[in-house]
């Protein structure tokens, strides 16, 4: 037995609430209403109303496994316990009293719910399966998928605004700022991420704005911030890229990152680094005002279009500086414009909405999100093998989210596909 059992218990009323009464005084209690659940720290529920006999009483409730767990938490000393109407526990074993001596009413849910519910929510706790409710998913219906699905795409985006909003506290203000260096981050992909990012911090978007203008130069400080013009060359490309960045490294002075945190191994020549970071530089020359456009177009396929760049001619042929490689596109594909609309553009609109209270623009997003098709990557498959749809961006979101903030933790009484397994025979 565990404490978030209990919790879960008393918030959806899965007992007996007909046989009901105060440990000892055998008074009879009514629940009417049981209160808010309360996720910081406090009393479990707030704003709860019962009867206990003829009397409605209306404050907080406390839940605990055994009754002496008050004073193993120490609650007896904390003021905050103190407007407790009911302690509400699986096992009675010490009564307990307020600040002032009175003591607290205390009901007892030993025996007073269907041991099938917690065999159920013990299964999934104890069992290895890749996600608790492996073997039952297949008995949630459509209709439940997509109402959970459509607010777990919400909550992710939401739990995504709190991290920006940490940022721009360190920015100040500058949304620009963090908007390009989570750009900046998604043309690495898996792979390259966090080599993208560092470059993205160590050359901030006030600089580059200031040569927005002119390819050689933004190309010049990118590849040289990414310590790829540390050689000498032969190529006259790489070369001429040297000499722009000797004297904007020198102007600006910029350090360069180690070379060593580029990875090229088991990828394909055309998600090397060397096009990626190509192609950056002229989606944020051709997109200057990105943001602005986001923000004003409507159409998904209006905003795609900023999208289709090609990096420098030069590397259609070459895999590296003065390395010569099979002809390939050098064109930013399909699928890699759709995971960089997935995890930065959009979040980006909604978050913007969210923070200014534009709710057309949080809606917008949001629509977006169902006419992108769901990303293919080994967890939306096995989601797919084992009976839930998913078919376009918001759901494959809400699918990661729903994995790694409730499965991976076993949060089932938290989730509504739990829930409903749990509960479906009351």
């Amino acid at each position: 037995m565990n404490e978030e059992f209990l919790i879960y218990l008393w918030r959806y009323k899965l007992f007996k609430t007909d046989q009901l009464f105060v440990h000892e005084t055998d008074e009879k209690i009514q629940i009417i209403h049981p209160g808010s659940r309360n996720q910081d720290s406090g009393p479990d529920f707030f704003n709860a109303k019962i009867k206990i006999g003829n009397t409605i009483w209306a404050g907080n409730i406390e839940i605990h496994v055994k009754s002496s767990d008050w004073k193993l938490h120490k609650h007896q000393n904390d003021p905050s316990y103190d407007n407790i109407i009911l302690h509400v526990v699986y096992t009675d074993n010490e009564p307990v009293y307020r600040m002032n001596g009175e003591k607290i009413p205390t009901i007892v849910l030993k025996g007073l719910f269907d041991p099938q519910i917690l065999n159920t929510y013990q299964s999934f706790l104890n069992n290895a399966n890749w996600i608790p409710c492996e073997q039952q998913l297949h008995q949630i219906d459509h209709f439940a998928q997509f109402t959970w699905f459509e607010s777990l795409c919400i909550e992710r985006l939401e739990s995504k605004a709190l991290g920006i909003a940490k940022q721009l506290q360190l920015t100040q203000q500058d949304f620009m700022e963090i908007f390009y260096r989570q750009l900046c981050r998604n043309f690495g992909f898996n792979t390259n991420a966090d080599a993208f990012e560092l470059l993205a911090r160590s050359l901030p978007f006030q600089i580059i704005s200031k040569h927005i203008d002119r390819i050689d130069q933004l190309e010049a400080m990118i590849y040289g911030q990414a310590g790829m013009l540390v050689k000498n060359y032969k190529d006259n490309y790489p070369k001429a890229l040297q000499k722009e960045y000797a004297f904007l490294s020198e102007k600006y002075g910029l350090i360069a990152l180690n070379p060593k945190i580029w990875k090229f191994l088991r990828m394909r020549p055309s998600n090397f680094p060397t096009t990626r970071l190509s192609q950056f530089a002229r989606l944020l020359q051709s997109t200057s005002g990105l943001l602005t456009k986001m923000l004003e177009f409507n159409r998904l396929s209006d905003l795609m279009t900023l999208f289709k760049v090609k990096a420098n001619k030069y590397w259609r042929d070459h895999s590296d500086f003065d390395r010569i490689s099979k002809p390939k596109s050098t064109q930013l594909g399909k699928s890699s414009t759709d995971l960089i609309l997935i995890n930065t553009v959009i979040p980006f609109t909604f978050i913007y909405g969210k923070i200014f209270e534009l709710d057309e623009i949080q809606d917008k997003s949001l629509l977006w999100y169902e006419q992108i098709p769901a990303e293919k990557n080994s967890l939306t498959r096995k989601f797919s093998s084992i009976g839930l749809k998913i078919e376009n961006a918001k759901q494959s979101q809400a699918a990661i989210h729903l994995k790694k903030h409730y499965c991976d933790n076993k949060r089932c009484l938290s989730c509504r596909f739990g829930h409903a397994l749990i509960s479906r025979n009351m």
